[in-house]
């Protein structure tokens, strides 16, 4: 959530509502930032210290699914710390754990065996924590199904892809900035093929099939070039994220992938941590792509911000490798499948069945979609608006023609974040950079909650749209 201050001054807590540098104990992610201080939450809305009411266009990092302060939410977390606040699930299970994997399970229609709750406690998100599960599960697969493959060592992912912030979730993913620090620790069996991004990478002289064929060749002789006995899993995000800010794949993309990786025997697992759970408009976003991942992860729209929890889900294949080997999954945690966070996280879910939230999200997504187009799709340094449901990027070039992207110095995607937060238009949007090359590349996502009316979704263009505006009227670079 950005809730900073970029040119910080004070030395102590200033009048503007900002936690000073020089004050707090926390190890923020900045050292050298001021954040503000968020009081509270009601509804869509962020409530600064200092009063200020930030519509919560985002939803965070595209976790807020349902707004804030519900209490029914509240009352399930709470009864469940009088009842259970804690289990130890090397001996036991709880009824919330069993009963939200039973949902998880079902709502993929029979298509997943098994769901698998993560919440470590560690100060980590726990998405990163689904990812280094996925990795795990996928080799632990090859290890235990007949005859044994354990010769399957290798990863395949994306260039320009995200899929966590620890070292193994972070090797998988292909976010130059986040690994760059970290390259030496990071697996070495993780190599990397072209991500699926017509705006950026397909040919104005291709179609939509020439392009896939490419991508997919392209993956096959990746396969080919590393062994393909050698590779547990194809690693994707059906719409890839913070990395490059919403971006869909082409019709017929996965399938292709699937296809090749049912060629080599190897499995395909899908990232949607931040494209699932509703967020793109079904509940689960590969149920749009005609293809069904092996392995699954979870997270974000989950628990809706209300606990920390994220999740994976495995296909009968993968469960029944396991289940007629050792039968052992060799993974835990401390506090996976904690009570208190399924407790919240099946109310959440259960809401956004009662209230049919995900058709609301396809609904309220299309109207998102024409406004943003028709207001800001024209401007000259608007490149794309692309995504689903409600998972938008918008993404920003000096030359629009040529698809320039501005320097990376000029931080042009977080200053309009920044900017967002003055009172002349109260709304909070989710900065990110790397779209166009995984370093340049300026964008911002808007993920606002499932519950959002139109009158909502007006209010988010016009406000967008004056944000935009007035930023590039200023701008010299």
């Amino acid at each position: 959530m950005v809730l900073i201050k970029l040119d910080p001054q004070a030395e102590m807590k200033g009048t503007d509502g900002a936690q000073a540098v020089g004050s707090s104990a926390v190890l923020h992610r900045h050292l050298s930032e001021d954040f503000l201080v968020l009081s509270k939450s009601e509804g869509n809305y962020l409530i600064l210290e200092d009063g200020r009411r930030v519509f919560d266009a985002s939803g965070g990092a595209a976790v807020s699914c349902i707004g804030y302060r519900n209490k029914r939410v509240a009352d399930a977390a709470y009864r469940q710390i009088l009842d259970a606040p804690y289990c130890s699930t090397v001996f036991y299970t709880t009824k919330v754990q069993e009963e939200l994997c039973r949902f998880l399970v079902d709502s993929t229609g029979g298509q997943m065996a098994r769901a698998y709750i993560v919440n470590s406690g560690k100060f980590f998100q726990a998405g990163s924590e689904a990812m280094e599960a996925a990795i795990k599960l996928a080799r632990q697969y090859f290890i235990e199904v007949k005859p044994s493959q354990p010769q399957r060592t290798r990863f395949i992912s994306r260039r320009q892809s995200y899929h966590g912030i620890t070292l193994g979730a972070l090797a998988m993913g292909g976010h130059m900035y986040r690994r760059e620090k970290f390259e030496p620790l990071l697996m070495k069996n993780v190599s990397q093929v072209s991500p699926c991004n017509e705006s950026r990478f397909k040919a104005p002289t291709k179609t939509n099939e020439e392009y896939v064929a490419e991508l997919a060749q392209e993956l096959d002789e990746e396969f080919r070039k590393v062994g393909p006995e050698t590779v547990c899993a194809f690693v994707a995000e059906p719409i890839v994220g913070a990395a490059q800010g919403c971006v869909p794949s082409v019709p017929g993309y996965f399938k292709a992938m699937k296809a090749v990786c049912d060629k080599y025997g190897a499995l395909l697992i899908f990232d949607e941590v931040m494209c699932g759970m509703g967020r793109s408009g079904t509940l689960h976003a590969w149920q749009q792509e005609g293809v069904v991942p092996d392995i699954q992860t979870i997270g974000k729209a989950l628990g809706g911000g209300y606990q920390p929890i994220a999740g994976l889900l495995a296909n009968h294949k993968v469960i029944d490798g396991i289940a007629n080997g050792s039968s052992v999954f060799v993974h835990g945690h401390t506090y996976q499948g904690h009570p208190v966070c399924c407790a919240a996280a099946l109310e959440v879910q259960r809401i956004i069945q009662e209230e049919s939230l995900v058709a609301n999200v396809a609904s309220m997504g299309r109207l998102l979609s024409q406004g943003l187009k028709r207001r800001i799709g024209n401007h000259p340094n608007v490149a794309d608006i692309r995504g689903r449901g409600l998972f938008w990027g918008i993404e920003f070039v000096s030359d629009k023609k040529s698809s320039t992207p501005f320097p990376e110095e000029v931080h042009v995607a977080m200053v309009i974040s920044k900017l967002g937060l003055d009172p002349k238009y109260g709304i909070n949007v989710y900065p990110g950079a790397g779209s166009a090359d995984g370093r340049l590349g300026d964008h911002i996502i808007i993920s606002p909650a499932f519950n959002i009316r139109k009158e909502d979704v007006e209010w988010i263009v016009e406000t967008v749209g004056r944000l935009v505006d007035d930023y590039f009227a200023t701008l010299q670079v």
